[in-house]
């Protein structure tokens, strides 16, 4: 015969009163649907006060914080950024003194210069790949190119050539929507830190790696210096890059502290992304943010995330 299985006695268990048991959800907390005041800011304020809501308004207050302290904004783009149509949303922080240096990988540059030059991007890699003609767009790896070996020898940085090079351009389809070209003429800092290899300029045959090392490298050391600006409460945000700028802004933080004995430190630390991703989880929001500062992750769509955000600093900042 098999032994009965012993049961707790559930009459020994103590229990506690409900209002000494500390609560992480609270009534007031709660979201409000749409009143009287539609207003973005309304809008805003009806999210609940919980979870990435919360959050999203921290990071908010952050940025209206740093813009008011003059405090270092550094953005750091990806390329679906710039494909997502979110240039206009960048370039009227820019204008607004917000953001305070734009950073972005070989992707997002060349999908900017597309734009600004042809009016579009963004083309079939499945389609091209299949016959090997994706990337090889004449125009604009000859472009890009030239502009960098020009700027090497000009001793500028790979955003600053780009820049130069669309500024020459007599006639681009879109110059207003370039985020490159509107960060130089504004005198706002804009880098571009290439990953040889792996973008389609690096296989034209006017492709100089020692251009291409030279102009990246000036611009990864500007970035480490616009990095020091961003010491006791400023703002650094990593948008759509998996990879690269994480990788890029743990380097050149070191480079920073290490110059500049330990500082900066007490900033804020954002990645908004459409998933999260283990590089900008660690190299972004964790480890610069371990001693001090606040590190968020804040995940959504870019096309939707990108606008609610730069609303919501410009109705936070216009409040006073």
């Amino acid at each position: 015969m098999s032994k009965t299985p012993r049961e707790i006695d559930l009459s020994r268990v103590r229990t506690v009163p409900v209002g000494a048991r500390p609560n992480k959800v609270r009534a007031e907390d709660f979201s409000a649907p749409p009143g009287p005041d539609r207003s973005f800011a309304a809008f805003v304020k009806a999210l609940p006060d919980v979870l990435v809501a919360r959050d999203f308004r921290a990071v908010v207050s952050a940025l209206a914080a740093a813009k008011r302290a003059n405090k270092g904004v550094i953005v750091m783009l990806g390329g679906h950024i710039v494909k997502t149509g979110l240039a206009p949303v960048l370039i009227d922080l820019m204008r607004r003194g917000v953001i305070t240096h734009l950073a972005m990988n070989g992707s997002a540059a060349i999908h900017d210069y597309e734009i600004a030059r042809f009016g579009g991007t963004s083309e079939d890699v499945a389609a091209g790949l299949r016959d090997g003609t994706f990337g090889m767009a004449e125009e604009t790896g000859r472009g890009m190119n030239d502009a960098f070996i020009r700027g090497s020898a000009a001793g500028h940085g790979m955003g600053e050539a780009v820049a130069e090079a669309l500024n020459a351009e007599p006639a681009l389809a879109h110059p207003e929507l370039s985020v490159v070209l509107n960060a130089w003429k504004l005198g706002v800092p804009v880098t571009v830190h290439a990953a040889i290899g792996a973008e389609i300029i690096h296989q034209h045959p006017a492709a100089s790696g020692a251009a291409i090392g030279d102009t990246s490298h000036r611009d990864f050391r500007r970035l480490a210096a616009s990095i020091e600006t961003v010491d006791d409460g400023g703002v650094v945000l990593n948008c759509g890059s998996a990879v690269i700028m994480p990788e890029v802004f743990l380097k050149a933080l070191t480079i920073a502290r290490n110059v500049n004995a330990g500082k900066p430190q007490r900033f804020v630390t954002v990645d908004l992304d459409m998933q999260r991703h283990y590089r900008p989880q660690v190299n972004v929001v964790q480890r610069p943010t371990m001693d001090s500062g606040k590190g968020y992750a804040i995940t959504g769509h870019h096309e939707i995330m990108v606008p609610l955000l730069a609303w919501a600093v410009v109705e936070e900042l216009e409040q006073g």
